[in-house]
């Protein structure tokens, strides 16, 4: 389990925690509710990205991202082979495998950490690591302190005693991949869904809602999806692919539609609406923001 920095305030707002769940968690049974046509979407199964693998609805068309952003990057983004489960931190796979359609190829670790936003942070991160841009590969602790990579590699490491957070250089400058994990599971145990939250900004109008950027609830119960893809038909309607983290840790994944089954695995969202409906998870209020 992650650790907690303010014992008597982030237990409670760390987020992403089942065993406090409350409502907006849908059981297995709502989960199968509200299915409806079969679904006509094309899936190639043979295909190894999310946008390669994923056609839109009839009348609908990719939406194209800048070559070189965040959107690009995801879509992108290399999936495991059709059909691969989900597994837990451990190699386990999870309880529930018919709630999605694809599973992104990047490993979850071997602790408990990459849970929900932390899911988020590390395809930003991965982002901006590839990108060589280590001076934007910087997140806060849900304590408000931020840590960068740039203070990490160069050996500055946190020191976290009761209610405060220290800063000092005791290792020697590293800037590998390796040394870069390390730093990610630094903030993946010490960041949540409050501190992303703070880190973005909210999406204001449907026509502006792009690839990767998040659907959330900040606190707990919370939790985060992002948006995987986007396509939209020739009245400016738009339709789009949610992706997520979990609790306990586990694979990325590309979420399926059980509640618009001819569309699945393709949502329709509003960002004015008063909740929004994942395939695990409901998010009430709606609250889409971006990087």
């Amino acid at each position: 389990m992650k650790k907690i920095i303010f014992l008597s305030v982030l237990a409670i707002i760390t987020g992403c925690s089942k065993e406090k769940s409350g409502n907006t968690y849908l059981s297995e049974s709502a989960e199968q509710k509200d299915l409806n046509h079969e679904n006509s979407v094309k899936i190639h199964q043979g295909k190894n990205t999310v946008r390669e693998r994923f056609s839109p609805p009839k009348g609908y068309r990719w939406v194209e991202e800048q070559p070189g952003s965040f959107g690009y990057f995801i879509e992108n983004f290399k999936l495991k082979p059709y059909g691969s489960p989900i597994l837990k931190y451990d190699g386990n796979p999870i309880a529930t495998q018919n709630l999605h359609e694809a599973v992104f190829d990047i490993d979850t670790g071997n602790k408990d950490l990459q849970q929900c936003a932390d899911a988020v942070i590390r395809l930003r991160a991965e982002y901006l690591f590839r990108a060589q841009k280590p001076d934007a590969v910087k997140f806060h602790f849900t304590s408000g302190h931020l840590v960068s990579w740039n203070d990490y590699k160069s050996g500055i490491r946190a020191f976290v005693s009761g209610n405060s957070v220290s800063f000092r250089k005791t290792a020697a400058a590293d800037g590998s991949y390796e040394n870069f994990r390390k730093y990610l599971d630094l903030i993946f145990n010490y960041a949540g869904t409050i501190s992303l939250y703070s880190e973005t900004v909210r999406v204001t109008k449907n026509s502006y809602l792009k690839t990767g950027d998040i659907l959330i609830t900040p606190g707990s119960p919370g939790h985060v999806v992002f948006i995987a893809g986007v396509c939209e038909n020739k009245e400016g309607k738009r339709l789009f692919l949610l992706s997520e983290g979990f609790t306990p840790a586990q694979s990325i994944h590309l979420l399926s539609n059980p509640f618009e089954k001819n569309i699945s695995p393709w949502y329709d969202l509003d960002v004015n609406s008063q909740e929004t409906k994942t395939a695990r998870y409901i998010f009430k209020p709606t609250n889409f923001r971006h990087f």
